[in-house]
């Protein structure tokens, strides 16, 4: 026998409880983004009355000199950075996890310093860093036979020093995020693995890894997302302007630096926000293909 279904409104007080966030949501989140999407097939200056364009404004984004070149440093960025990331976090939590008390705790606040560290700090950190005459990195690489690299304006470095700074930045909480992850695993697997002669790797291989999907796939969702988002630390690593942003010859320009380019420097909001959909498709496919790619991994 069925049990008899409650009405919606005795549900009442819970729906309240909950109300101030969708209230919120919806004016600081979903407002903005559906105001986005209507502004989108318009051409507005801010200041002058919307003029409707139809999808005009999705065409001239799409063939503009900077879309290409825009989304070709994105794709660099997003697949060094998370391999990279990722796999420095996995060893580092690996490795941190490996010591108790008080040396686990120094460890775990060492590498999560970075990622409570001011943004401007952060990127003039850096900016000091990869000085081509006498930043850190360069003094480092100079016995190795490296000459000096001009970081921030050279091309074919620009890119590598944004996920350097991304790199140092994220990889703390990754890592913590991680460590939660491998602290719920049970010590039984481990044991039993070391009796049937296992080595370190292959507990990592067949344990560790397969253990730790769930937390390894949150952790790769919102690196991707995050990731295809990437605005801050460029923009001030290039001391970029509304008028002038991505450094010399646009090296590390992202979409949403040409974003933020169109809506406050050129004052076309119009375009900005068609911009602005576009990526989000770009990252909700992507985000799909995650999900769709660990349904199909979860029924190997």
């Amino acid at each position: 026998m069925r049990a008899k279904r409650k009405p919606l409104w005795s549900y009442r007080k819970h729906y309240l409880m909950i109300l101030p966030f969708f209230i919120l949501f919806s004016i600081f989140y979903l407002y903005p983004l559906l105001y986005g999407l209507y502004i989108s097939f318009f051409q507005w200056d801010g200041i002058n009355p919307p003029v409707y364009s139809g999808i005009d404004n999705f065409g001239r984004v799409i063939t503009s000199r900077y879309f290409v070149k825009a989304f070709t440093n994105l794709a660099q960025y997003v697949i060094i950075t998370m391999i990279l990331g990722i796999t420095i976090a996995f060893g580092l939590a690996v490795l941190v996890s490996r010591f108790k008390g008080i040396p686990s705790n120094i460890f775990r606040s060492a590498y999560f310093i970075p990622t409570v560290v001011p943004l401007f700090l952060t990127a003039t950190i850096w900016r000091w860093i990869l000085t081509p005459d006498y930043g850190i990195l360069n003094r480092l690489l100079a016995p190795l036979g490296f000459g000096t690299i001009n970081w921030l304006t050279d091309t074919r470095w620009m890119i590598p020093s944004a996920v350097i700074v991304d790199v140092w930045r994220s990889t703390g909480f990754n890592m913590i995020i991680l460590l939660a992850g491998l602290k719920s695993i049970p010590n039984e697997y481990y044991e039993a693995a070391r009796i049937d002669g296992a080595n370190t790797w292959q507990e990592i291989i067949h344990i560790t890894i397969p253990s730790l999907e769930p937390v390894l796939f949150l952790v790769i969702v919102n690196g991707f997302i995050s990731a295809l988002q990437v605005f801050d630390h460029p923009w001030l690593l290039t001391n970029s302007e509304y008028r002038s942003y991505g450094g010399p010859m646009q090296g590390m320009m992202f979409p949403v630096m040409d974003i933020m380019g169109r809506a406050f420097g050129s004052l076309k909001f119009g375009e900005a926000s068609a911009y602005a959909w576009l990526l989000l498709v770009v990252v909700m496919i992507i985000t799909l293909i995650n999900f769709a790619w660990r349904r199909r991994y979860r029924t190997w």
